[in-house]
This record gives C-alpha cells, structure tokens and sequence, in this order.
C-alpha cells in the first residue's frame, strides 16, 4: 500500500507540476471541440477518484461540490448528466484556485482512504486505472496546450527552447527489417496493469513482412509535400481525400511557411523545421496517403507488437524525458519504437476475440469507442514515464492531426 501512496502522490503532482507554466487564462481556454481546457483536464482527474473511489469507499462521503459533478464528467452515461465537451471552455467558474483546491481535498481524502488499513485488492486496481487515467490526460493536457498556443498569433512557447532536444540535420538511412511470418500471439501477457482493451490474448496468423528501422522524417515528408502530395488524390483514400479538400490542407499541422521554407509551431514556439527529426501530428489520411506515395504500407498493430515486444525491455522511453519533442534516431537497428511520436497502424480500432465490458460505469472507459477509430502504437515524447507498452492500443479517428503521431513504415516481405 506505500508503495501505491507513493505513486498516486507522483502522478497526481506531476499533473499540476504540467500547467505551472501556464497563466490562468491559458488554463480556461478551449481551442477546438476536440481538446479540453488544462482547468478541465485538472478537474476531471480528481472527478474520477472522487466518483469511483471514495463515493464507493469513504466513510460519510460528501462531495467537494455537487455541481462537479455534472461539470466534470467526460463520457460516463452510467454516472449521469455531463456538461458539453465543446463548451468546456465556458466554464470559467469554478477558478483555477478552487479546482486546484478540489485537487487537494480530494488528494488529502484518497491518501487518508490508502493508509487505513484492511483496503482489498479490488480497491489498489481501481485507484490503479484511476492514475493510469491520469497519465493519459497529462499527455492530452500537453498536446491541448500545443494546439491552444498554436492559435495564438505571437506564437507563445510552452517552454523555451532550451528545453528542446536539438537533432543533426539528417537522419541515418532507412533500412528494412524483415520479420517472419506465422502464427503468432498479441496483446497483454502478464500481472502488471494494462487496459482492457489490450485483452484477452490470442493467436494472430502473420505473413511475412517487414518493417522501417525508423519514423518517417520532416525531410521526407517535405518531400512529399514539395512533389504535390497533398494534390494528386491517387494517393489518398477518398474520405481522406474529400477532408483534405474540405479543410484546404496542404501540409502537416503546425508547419507554416516562412520565406523559402518550412517552420515548425511545437511547445518551444516557432522555429524552422528540424529535417533529421520525424515527422508529427499527421492524421491517419496523410500517413496512409505518404505510405503510399513512398511505395510502401502502414503495418498492422500485430505486426508492430510482433516486431515491438521483444524490444520493449522494461522501459518504453527515450533518454530525452523532458524535451516534448520528438528526437532523430541515431543508428539503423530497429529503433524509435517508444518514446517519440505514436506510429499509426492500418488496424481498425475494434475488440479483441472474447473481449468483455467490465460491469459498472468504469466498464465504459474503452469498449464503446470501438468503432470509426484507428490504432495507433508505441508512445510519444509526451507520454509519462512507464505508462507504454508493447501492447498498449490508442486510438483516434482518422482526422485526428493534434496528438504526436507519425509514421513508420511497412512492406511486404
């Protein structure tokens, strides 16, 4: 049990560790109906542990506040009402001071809950999937951020470039590795966490394939802008096709043009693109379409687990922790498989084979967004430390551009 006091301590103050360089107005802000204010990401990580934790568990519970409890929940149906995640924005009361005083209450109660003694295995799980949702909002707090500065004309840094890894100019060359094909098994094996959407695990049949020693870079990827990629619809899916003209895209987000070349908007600011450094915040439509451009495929999510998980090795990030950014890679073995940008896969988002909804509204959190979404693999430069893992499945739709993905590339063998 000190062992979970000490994590949740962890997690929860490496969340308000997060906004510290933030001002009050940056946290109310909401830049798109897809991103969520950093006052509402701080709110509804405590809503989680105050709603299925101690409403279940604490003696005489009591709310911080009741209004929160419609304000801050996100999509659980079973637990009631919710506030409009487009208009999350609009709340600008509570301040930030009371959320971060609800914050605190709710920290003081659950570390309280955590040291009397008798608390079941039942109970650690919960708070477990509690922080374990914290880690992934600490991730979508920081690129909602990005995308918020992003807005703003004078081009703001999240935080100076120092911070900021800086890479040679050019990557090492592409190489392919090539992996046998067969029966093989995916998903998670295993006593430690993982979600549910990562089970059960079970048997998948392979052809052999192979896969890029490394992520897709700026430098390529210019190219494929500069050769009218963006233009020549025999490259895209046709929905991918009609968004793009819809949305009149003619490159990556965040990459402007600034006299004869290309700058890119990350959390340091403006600055020119780094051509060795792989490409990010593509959408599934432009890694499919650059895949194709380069004669080549996006892998399945079994083959990158297949090829993945003897690597992993117990840790799942990259030596620069602090930089949000992603790194170049730097040799020609199979590398940049954690801790840089996640990788789309041309897997659909669906359950695995005697996948089951846990009971409850808890039983919510994965297996109703199985459908319109596509895999993505790995982690990124933004993903908390030991949160990833080789079977680890996020998601998002096909237009999802403002979350660190990228590409890697695959063939058949």
């Amino acid at each position: 049990m000190n062992l979970l006091i000490s994590r949740y301590t962890e997690v929860r103050r490496h969340t308000t560790g997060l906004v510290q360089p933030l001002s009050p107005e940056d946290c109310t802000a909401q830049s798109m109906p897809d991103a969520s204010p950093a006052k509402w990401h701080l709110a509804h990580t405590t809503w989680f542990f105050e709603t299925f934790v101690l409403e279940a568990h604490e003696p005489g519970f009591a709310p911080f506040a009741p209004a929160f409890r419609v304000l801050f929940n996100s999509y659980y149906n079973g637990v009631g009402a919710r506030h409009p995640r487009a208009q999350r924005g609009l709340i600008t009361r509570p301040s930030l001071a009371e959320v971060l005083a609800y914050r605190a209450d709710v920290d003081a109660r659950m570390l309280h809950l955590l040291s009397t003694p008798g608390q079941d295995a039942a109970l650690c799980a919960l708070v477990e999937l509690g922080l374990q949702h914290e880690q992934q909002h600490q991730e979508l707090l920081v690129t909602d951020i990005q995308h918020l500065l992003s807005s703003n004309p004078m081009h703001p840094a999240y935080r100076s470039p120092q911070s900021v890894a800086a890479d040679a100019e050019a990557a090492p060359p592409l190489v392919w590795h090539a992996f046998a094909g067969g029966l093989t098994e995916i998903g998670h094996v295993g006593d430690s966490f993982a979600f549910d959407n990562e089970s059960p695990r079970h048997t998948v049949y392979l052809h052999t394939y192979a896969l890029a020693s490394r992520l897709v870079t700026n430098a390529e990827f210019a190219a494929f802008v500069d050769d009218g990629g963006y233009r020549n619809p025999a490259h895209w899916l046709a929905e991918g096709w009609d968004w793009r003209v819809a949305q009149g895209l003619e490159a990556p987000l965040y990459w402007q043009r600034v006299g004869a070349g290309w700058h890119q908007f990350s959390l340091a600011g403006l600055g020119p693109l780094r051509h060795g450094q792989p490409v990010v915040h593509l959408s599934y439509f432009e890694a499919d379409a650059y895949a194709r451009w380069a004669g080549a495929r996006l892998p399945t999510e079994a083959e990158w687990e297949h090829a993945a998980a003897p690597l992993a090795s117990g840790t799942t990030r990259a030596p620069h922790t602090d930089a949000l950014h992603p790194s170049a890679a730097r040799g020609l073995g199979l590398e940049q498989l954690f801790g840089e940008v996640w990788q789309w896969t041309q897997s659909s988002y669906a359950p695995y084979p005697g996948f089951r909804v846990a009971e409850g509204a808890v039983g919510e959190y994965n297996g109703k967004f199985m459908v319109n979404q596509y895999v993505l693999r790995g982690s990124s430069c933004a993903t908390p430390a030991g949160h990833a893992r080789a079977s680890y499945r996020n998601f998002f739709p096909a237009t999802a551009r403002w979350q660190f993905s990228g590409v890697r590339l695959a063939r058949d063998a």
